[in-house]
């Protein structure tokens, strides 16, 4: 791939090769809401795809999108919910620094933003998943995807599920997951609208006019250099850098030497591009860390960390888990967990039984099993007396576990090792507006230029709860195809 990112002069080119009123980067989930809602402005659309067809990083995912303020599944499964309670969890639980304005806008719209998904083909089943998981096993259409009903959130907004999951029998990880189900009627759509896409296309440049507007971009097809003119507005939608080694190493070196929980794609290619051109950035060290633990086996034990003290109420939502593991307890986790707890857990359905490791340590009393671990003397035997105290009536005051968790551990007793246990992807990206126009560092939106997606620094700060990125994605993303028409 080409270095060179200044943008090129659109006086230079002597042959446009493709031309259309608006031109998106990216065919995932942000690129296809933006090219949807372009198209029924009635502008002419052009997608531009790096690899050979629609899909992206959501049509890989698991398909959760964070949706609430009182949906029609949440109202036809009986959760109560509303844009001021969603908002009030959102700002606790994806802070520091989370974007009010864009939560605001997010959660004010999200009951229409449903209905869009709908509207458009997408398929919720009307039937609720209230177990601990990072995704939905079966075809249930809801689930608490941000741990809303876990300590301290539980607390700070009323709880209500808010991961809203396409429907699909026979899901797989990674490969046939819900996000193909997101993806596919979306795309069909935007085909019946008459969007066009070019495939096997990498951006490169931005091509700017004698005004500096953003009027098309350069790319290589099959390596031929290839210019696109759009004639009222570029939309980057082409992803995170989770997979380019020097922005992370400059940006989020928290997740240097750590597995990408995304795409190859995601290079942050599109960034580089707009920064080029003076785009202000945003949230660039927020990621989101995954965690290679069965929530069913982690709710039933206690997470204790290199100093055998826990950090976490094991009950809530697992990126939570792997960010605090991560980002405040130096990649240092042991899941100490009895013999009865440990089969229930692997017993109990699961999205994800391949993260059911087997004990590394195993010992007849707590103190034995303190000694194999290495942990210094004293310190687990504590931790689990305290918890074993409380949790002889049901409650936790350390860390709040749902008293339904709270169960005195006993013998014998075994630790899991998952220390290292992380994968993780970017949530920061380019500044942009509620309108997804790409800002300048002065403050002002670069003219002909709009983004959405993971390339954007989206609702997440710090936090992160499962199915804000497809769903800042798709709602910003319409906005983008919007706003990118007027032109």
């Amino acid at each position: 791939m080409s270095t060179d990112l200044h943008p090129l002069h659109a006086d230079r080119i002597t042959a446009w090769h493709h031309e259309a009123d608006v031109v998106i980067a990216g065919y995932g989930i942000a690129g296809v809401s933006a090219a949807v809602e372009a198209a029924r402005t009635g502008a002419e659309v052009l997608v531009l795809e790096r690899t050979g067809g629609w899909g992206g990083a959501a049509s890989l995912s698991g398909g959760i999108i964070y949706l609430g303020g009182g949906t029609g599944l949440q109202k036809a499964l009986g959760f109560e919910d509303t844009p001021e309670n969603m908002k009030t969890f959102m700002l606790a639980a994806l802070g520091p620094g989370a974007d009010e304005a864009k939560i605001s806008e997010y959660c004010e719209g999200s009951v229409e933003h449903y209905d869009w998904l709908v509207d458009n083909g997408v398929v919720f089943k009307e039937s609720f998943w209230g177990e601990p998981g990072w995704e939905i096993p079966g075809d249930d259409g809801l689930m608490y995807s941000g741990g809303e009903n876990a300590a301290p959130f539980n607390d700070i907004a009323t709880p209500a599920p808010r991961g809203h999951v396409p429907q699909m029998a026979d899901k797989r990880t990674g490969e046939k997951g819900g996000g193909f189900m997101l993806m596919q009627p979306l795309s069909q759509v935007a085909e019946s609208l008459g969007v066009r896409a070019e495939y096997d296309v990498r951006v490169q440049r931005l091509i700017v006019d004698e005004d500096g507007k953003v009027v098309g971009i350069a790319a290589k097809q099959y390596g031929n250099e290839v210019y696109v003119r759009a004639r009222r507005g570029v939309v980057l939608a082409t992803g995170s850098f989770a997979y380019n080694k020097e922005m992370i190493s400059a940006y989020a070196p928290q997740l240097e030497g750590r597995p990408g929980a995304a795409i190859e794609e995601h290079d942050g290619r599109a960034i580089r591009m707009a920064q080029a051109l003076g785009a202000d950035l945003a949230h660039m060290d927020a990621t989101e860390v995954a965690f290679f633990g069965d929530p069913q086996l982690m709710a039933r034990g206690i997470l204790v960390n290199g100093r055998g003290n826990r950090y976490v109420p094991e009950d809530t939502y697992p990126g939570r888990i792997g960010q605090l593991t991560l980002l405040k307890n130096d990649n240092q986790a042991f899941l100490v967990i009895d013999e009865a707890a440990y089969e229930d857990g692997c017993a109990a359905t699961s999205s994800t039984p391949f993260f059911r490791f087997r004990p590394k340590w195993v010992a007849e009393t707590v103190e034995e099993l303190e000694s194999d671990m290495g942990l210094p003397a004293g310190t687990l035997q504590a931790t689990v007396e305290v918890y074993n105290r409380h949790a002889e009536t049901g409650t936790d005051p350390v860390l709040g576990k749902k008293s339904e968790w709270c169960v005195p551990i006993g013998s014998p007793i075994a630790a899991i090792d998952l220390r290292n246990c992380t994968a993780g992807f970017t949530l920061g990206g380019l500044r942009t507006t509620v309108d997804s126009e790409v800002l300048h560092v002065s403050g002002e939106p670069i003219p002909g230029l709009f983004a959405a997606g993971r390339c954007t620094s989206g609702v997440c700060a710090w936090g992160y709860a499962s199915g804000t990125s497809l769903g800042d994605g798709s709602f910003f993303g319409r906005r983008a195809g919007v706003s990118a028409a007027k032109g």
